[in-house]
């Protein structure tokens, strides 16, 4: 008969070998969806999913890509994660409607399983300048030659059809889900995630490195991998359009604090807005000659405000500011660039609101106090009686103790020099005035 110790050991060890069994007996899937344009935070998201999978052994990473395209050195960064990652990696695009271009394009030949749904499309891979403009024949060749090398390095060891993946690079061609499977760019055209499972299930894959694998996903669960609460956050932030405006109104917000000191809200709102955008420009190809024509407009604002050119400095700031703010991003594809739209939209509106507060501001600053007692300082008045130096003097209304600088007689005009403690200093005018001249 066992004893209960010796009976508490071995349902101990029988748990542990239970929990210590190899995960591979309970793989799923890793899912995860790259719903964006392709820039360091998507290949941050894509690094971490394959991590996951390989240390939950998982049976496969399933990427769903829907892209217009992006920065090509985060297209390296993903197509080196696929290539390398010890977890066969789908790749389908997806939903009908939708596509995979550009630096897509490069991230879908990658696929040890290369998936598209029905409608969808892919292809338009030329490299092209940030800022659209064409390049100078030599460096246009120069691009050209290294990107069509690239797709030729792993698309060859996929098996997959190399010189129509290359027409897409040196001509730029798209093809549409049926194109792409008829000419191999492709494995599979799937409606949906299920229908994709259930015909790769039981097919042997060749790897990157040469190794095979059977994949077995029909009926596996599928965990989806999410972003970080950072990752969203910097996702969002990723979008050029709020980058630049957030850059702009933080400028304003800085710019009216200086003019009404103490107000502190408009200042932190300023700065926590100038900061963010900073951050998320570290991670676009800023351009950051253009922030300096964003500060350059406010500068021309402030100017027009001081010297009232007629406008020349608030036409001037404004253009500054809708250029700068287009040239601010230089990213390869619209999508990645400042809309004009979104330029002239903020420009506009803020520079006349520049404008109008400096120059309120700059108005206060100038007029002469009207209440209190600074008020009376210049104020002409008229002796009631002898000031020798002392006596009684009549300004605005009311008469009021006086010390003069010197005797004057009563009648004579005077002028308010100073106030202190309800007695005026004050000196004899140019001319004497009247007594019912200076009667309120």
């Amino acid at each position: 008969m066992l004893h209960f110790s010796s009976l508490r050991r071995l349902l101990l060890l029988t748990l542990s070998t239970i929990l210590l069994l190899p995960c591979a007996a309970s793989a799923d899937v890793v899912k995860v969806v790259v719903d964006s344009v392709i820039h360091p935070l998507s290949a941050e998201y894509i690094d971490r999913a394959v991590q996951e999978a390989e240390r939950t052994h998982a049976d496969a990473l399933l990427i769903e890509i829907r892209t217009p395209g992006g920065l090509m050195n985060s297209m390296e960064d993903i197509v080196h994660k696929v290539l390398d990652s010890k977890v066969p990696v789908i790749i389908y695009v997806s939903p009908s409607g939708k596509g995979a271009s550009s630096a897509g394009f490069f991230i879908l030949e990658a696929a040890d399983v290369a998936a598209m749904a029905p409608g969808t499309n892919t292809g338009a891979a030329h490299p092209i300048r940030g800022d659209g403009v064409i390049m100078d024949p030599v460096m246009k060749e120069k691009v050209e030659n290294y990107a069509a090398s690239l797709m030729r390095s792993y698309v060859s060891k996929r098996g997959r059809n190399v010189e129509v993946a290359e027409s897409a690079v040196r001509q730029s061609k798209s093809f549409t889900a049926d194109e792409a499977l008829a000419q191999h760019l492709i494995d599979y055209i799937a409606k949906d995630q299920d229908d994709l499972f259930k015909q790769i299930d039981g097919k042997s894959v060749t790897r990157f490195d040469g190794s095979k694998v059977v994949l077995h996903v029909a009926g596996k669960p599928v965990t989806t991998y999410a972003m970080t609460l950072r990752e969203k956050i910097l996702s969002v932030l990723m979008d050029p359009n709020l980058t630049a405006l957030l850059f702009t109104l933080g400028i304003f917000a800085i710019l009216i604090e200086f003019n009404h000191p103490g107000g502190v809200v408009p200042g932190a709102i300023g700065l926590i807005a100038v900061a963010v955008s900073i951050f998320a420009m570290q991670m676009l190809p800023t351009r950051y000659e253009s922030v300096a024509l964003v500060i350059g407009a406010f500068v021309l604002f402030a100017l027009e405000a001081k010297y009232h050119s007629h406008g020349l400095f608030t036409a001037g700031g404004m253009i500054m500011m809708v250029t700068g703010m287009l040239l601010l991003v230089d990213g390869p594809i619209p999508e990645m660039r400042v809309k004009l739209i979104t330029a002239l939209s903020v420009a506009i509106p803020l520079g006349a609101i520049t404008v109008f507060l400096l120059t309120l501001a700059i108005r206060a600053r100038r007029n002469k106090v009207v209440t209190g007692k600074e008020s009376l300082i210049g104020e002409i008045g008229v002796a009631r009686s002898p000031l020798l130096p002392t006596g009684k003097v009549f300004v605005r209304g009311s008469l009021w103790n006086a010390v003069a600088s010197a005797n004057i007689d009563v009648g004579q005009a005077v002028v308010v020099r100073n106030v202190h403690n309800l007695v005026l200093h004050v000196d004899p005018a140019m001319q004497s005035v009247r007594l019912d001249a200076v009667k309120s």
